[in-house]
């Protein structure tokens, strides 16, 4: 009965990982609250685990589903046909999900999480909002926590596209927060779907959020982080994602702007750097050859949103916070081009042409395009053939395409630039 799966959900004293290894061992819930102790001993329960499964009042419980009726909400639970196998698979999966709306595909589907600062800059909302636009465009499913800034913004995007996109709260999913997004809070219930492990009536708080991160990434694919500082909720994600076994993205922003410290950080570490919703998407178009489709999202729709700034009054501040590197070309118009920008007309050597002036490399990446000297292969064909750590050759080849030495291609394969 849902009136037990309930209770066991909010059981205090017992984590995540205790729950899934009681449902192994019994049938369901309702199993479990009709067990006596002797039958908990099999399983290593703590014994402050036990105690809580001792209490038997079923009166929250009640209330809760009492609750859900008056909120419309939806109860999944881990053991329904619609609960995502995605999520299901990581270690410590909620037991019960409250959602409004409708749950997408997402087995079926490449799910991407979009997280980001709050307090981001103009160049953040509105790369966030033009990558969720791109990403449903592409196919993607968007999902995110529906929060100020970044996450707010990559949602809004999705929606724009005329696609699903999902909200993971903090909080219960019958609470509007932040409540200035009202608007995106009723536009993602009719569109897609709002979700919460939190029973309805839960107020934010600082623990809620953290905990809810694992819920981003485990229904990903991937997790793209947008604009993050060295302290960001954002990174929790992006760690989380990475334990799972998930791929982590990230846009790469101003060196000297704080907000962008941790999100560069994991370019350093790793992360695939990419600058539109197809780079994203195109790693999972072997996975997805039905859903996915390249499309290049027009420019007007999403480099200046309204939610940044109003027309003419977005583009100098867009500027000024972070603007995409311009390379020289190597062709009979270099040097119009730089006398246009009002710098040295001097031509100068390619940035990316790695035949002519090649920069310094590192033992391990040397080594890394040696082992690429033969064609394009896959990265986990380089980890084996090069004894690097995974760690390792995933910086060296964020270092390496900085450099303009290689390029990365769809379904994870990586290539040189001249090849």
């Amino acid at each position: 009965m849902l009136v037990h799966w309930i209770w066991f959900a909010h059981r205090p004293g017992l984590n995540d990982r205790d729950k899934m290894a009681l449902l192994q061992h019994f049938r369901d819930p309702e199993d479990i609250y009709f067990a006596d102790d002797g039958a908990f001993d099999a399983i290593g329960l703590s014994e402050e685990a036990k105690t809580a499964l001792r209490e038997k009042n079923l009166t929250s419980a009640e209330e809760i589903l009492e609750a859900c009726g008056r909120e419309k909400l939806h109860i999944l639970t881990c053991q329904d046909a619609a609960y995502p196998a995605r999520l299901k698979n990581i270690a410590d999966p909620p037991v019960v999900l409250y959602y409004k709306g409708r749950l997408p595909d997402f087995d079926g589907s490449p799910v991407i999480g979009v997280v980001g600062t709050r307090k981001a800059s103009a160049y953040g909302l509105t790369t966030a909002k033009r990558m969720g636009y791109q990403i449903a465009r592409c196919g993607g499913i968007v999902v995110s926590g529906m929060a100020y800034g970044i996450d707010g913004m990559a949602m809004s995007g999705a929606l724009t596209a005329g696609a699903p996109a999902v909200g993971v709260l903090g909080c219960g999913a019958d609470i509007v927060y932040p409540v200035s997004n009202r608007a995106l809070f009723r536009d993602t219930e009719e569109y897609g779907c709002i979700l919460s492990e939190f029973a309805p009536g839960t107020p934010p708080a600082k623990w809620t959020f953290p905990k809810r991160n694992r819920i981003i990434s485990g229904l990903s694919c991937g997790v793209l982080v947008v604009e993050a500082p060295e302290k960001s909720g954002a990174l929790i994600t992006a760690r989380l994602a990475a334990e799972q076994g998930r791929d982590v993205f990230a846009v790469p922003g101003n060196i000297d702007q704080p907000s962008f410290v941790g999100s560069n950080r994991l370019l350093r570490d790793g992360a695939i750097m990419v600058s539109s919703g197809w780079d994203i998407l195109s790693e999972y178009e072997a996975l997805f050859p039905d859903k996915i489709r390249k499309e290049d999202a027009p420019a007007h729709q999403t480099a200046y949103p309204d939610e940044v700034h109003k027309a003419a009054e977005a583009e100098k501040p867009l500027l000024k916070v972070a603007q995409k590197l311009r390379l020289p070309r190597k062709n009979e118009n270099l040097k119009k081009d730089l006398a246009h920008q009002g710098i040295d007309k001097t031509p100068c050597a390619p940035y990316s042409d790695v035949g002519s002036v090649r920069p310094k490399l590192s033992p391990e990446e040397q080594t890394i395009v040696d082992a690429l000297s033969g064609g394009e292969r896959l990265v986990d064909d380089v980890i084996a053939e090069t004894g690097l750590s995974t760690g390792k050759l995933l910086s060296s080849l964020t270092m390496l395409e900085l450099k303009g030495i290689i390029k990365r291609l769809p379904g994870k394969r990586i290539v040189l630039s001249g090849k």
